[in-house]
């Protein structure tokens, strides 16, 4: 099972520089898949060991296709250590963070960013 927050995880320590959208600060690490007016995919790759910069998420999903062991640093400097499980899917608000991988596997998820409100 999914300890608190993987995605928000997924990391980090507080610095003095400003958040960022992950595919411009992380390209390595977030790569756009499908994009239209509700929603944006992005695959999300970590290999063993690598961290990332603080960067920040809108409100979305995680499914996560392998399993993963992470250390997440807010914005604020707390920091989450988090497993993901292979299958399991999360909801996260929009956040800020860093992640490291902490296992020495790679590790697979894809982010389903919300672009709109849900009509009622």
């Amino acid at each position: 099972m999914i300890k608190e927050s993987v995605a928000i995880a997924m990391l980090l320590f507080a610095t003095a520089a400003l958040a960022q959208e992950a595919t411009k600060v992380e390209p390595s690490h977030y790569r756009v898949a499908f994009e239209n007016e509700h929603v944006r995919v992005l695959n999300m790759h970590y290999g063993p060991h690598e961290k990332s910069k603080l960067h920040e998420h809108p409100a979305g999903v995680a499914v996560y296709l392998t399993e993963g062991h992470f250390r997440f640093t807010d914005e604020n400097g707390k920091v989450t250590i988090a497993d993901a499980r292979a299958g399991d899917s999360r909801w996260f608000p929009a956040f800020k963070h860093k992640v490291e991988n902490m296992s020495d596997k790679p590790f697979d998820a894809i982010y389903i960013e919300i672009k709109t409100k849900p009509q009622q």
